[in-house]
């Protein structure tokens, strides 16, 4: 099914040719590891770099550092492809992405010269180091720290869940410097630096190919250089980074997924005959085939339009948290509604919906899950929150006009 078309009221030309261009990198060059990815789950890094050398990491970062300048909406273009052939693929595209948003936003520009044109060109791979085993979605209570030590802090613990863990060049780490929210502060630290670690991957029975691992650290020295923002931003960083890329980048993982549901199931109904008459025409199937039809586009117009609001540089947190949620939730139903059409077919052979089944349950916790979503959005709904992070950092999530 050709779905070129069905965002046109918020892209144009140059988003169409950049969907084609990664349609056919994905079908061309992800589509045969799928099955090695499948039995070894081993961590694609030579995938990794493919996708960085096309561009992509840097899709917001702007042509003054050798990026695309394209935004957000390119931005969710490129990851749903990505993610509709392999959902591990497009984690690793959006791992990254979600690794540029702490230079984009809080870097300084000493930091912006150092490290954005190398991600732009695709020689540097980034990424956020926020969560840990003991602590979740809690970011105050991480245990991580960073003592100062003349014109370096020395670096302490550990993080998990870290998207790209064992394929990134520099982390964004977010440690505890001091009490309080105003005692944490991020740092970029690059994996070569001594007291820095990886934990042997674990093997996961979602995304598989994809690594999401744990990273150390121990007496690592890092130099005061390497602050990102101030003392005490860490949860300005953490907070801003995963709502601005983080929930879009999960949203657009989520969609790839779905769509690539929406369309197995749909050519299964089409090519699969009961009594002389094609699956879908009975009235069960048919009415499961429709649900899943409507909870695919209903979810890939919140994403689009969230996308669409952050380009535009207006206020649209409520956006980009209804879009996650959306987006998870309505993948989640039509799963379960596909595996109902599939049967005992879904769960091997070529179809995959075993392999979409799980990659659909590794899109419920990052960014938090639906449940914390539903908070921040009472908490908008009643003016409790603060001020938008869309409109704080509105002028930095704006795309280039060219675009």
């Amino acid at each position: 099914m050709d779905h070129a078309a069905s965002d046109g009221y918020f892209s144009g030309p140059r988003h169409e040719a950049l969907r084609a261009d990664v349609r056919n990198f994905a079908l061309t060059h992800i589509t045969p590891l799928i099955a090695e990815m499948d039995r070894n789950g081993q961590v694609q890094h030579d995938l990794a770099w493919q996708i960085a050398k096309r561009g992509w990491i840097g899709v917001t970062i702007g042509p003054e550092f050798g990026g695309m300048g394209a935004g957000h909406l390119a931005k969710t273009i490129i990851l749903e492809e990505l993610s509709a052939v392999s959902a591990a693929a497009g984690a690793i595209a959006q791992a990254s992405q979600l690794g540029v948003a702490k230079i984009v936003h809080y870097g300084t520009a000493a930091q912006q010269r150092k490290w954005l044109p190398l991600i732009a060109q695709g020689e540097c791979l980034p990424t956020i180091a926020v969560t840990e085993e003991h602590s979740g979605g809690n970011v105050l209570d991480m245990a991580a720290t960073a003592v100062r030590d003349g014109d370096d802090y020395i670096l302490n613990g550990h993080k998990t869940f870290v998207g790209n863990s064992h394929v990134g060049d520099v982390h964004g780490v977010v440690v505890r410097t001091g009490p309080g929210s105003r005692g944490l502060t991020a740092f970029l630290v690059e994996s070569t630096r001594p007291g820095f670690a990886q934990v042997p991957h674990p093997d996961s029975i979602a995304l598989r190919g994809f690594s999401f691992g744990t990273i150390t650290f121990d007496n690592c020295r890092v130099p005061m250089a390497n602050v990102l923002g101030s003392e005490g931003d860490g949860l300005k960083v953490a907070y801003s980074s995963s709502l601005l890329y983080g929930r879009p980048n999960l949203t657009a993982v989520a969609l790839g997924i779905h769509r690539s549901v929406h369309d197995v199931t749909s050519e299964f109904c089409r090519s699969q005959y009961r009594k002389d008459r094609p699956l879908y025409e009975l009235p069960t199937v048919k009415d499961k085939l429709g649900r899943i039809h409507s909870l695919w586009l209903t979810a890939r117009l919140a994403a689009y339009h969230a996308a669409h609001l952050l380009d535009s540089g207006v206020p649209c947190d409520a956006e980009l948290i209804n879009a996650k949620v959306v987006n998870v939730e309505n993948l989640l139903q039509s799963i379960d509604l596909a595996m109902d059409i599939h049967g005992a077919p879904g769960l091997s052979g070529p179809r995959r919906m075993d392999r979409l089944w799980s990659d659909a349950q590794a899109m419920r916790p990052p960014a938090g899950t639906s449940g914390v979503q539903y908070l921040r959005l009472a908490e908008i709904t009643v003016g409790a929150s603060r001020e938008p992070w869309s409109a704080v950092h509105g002028q930095a999530t704006r795309s280039h006009g060219t675009w």
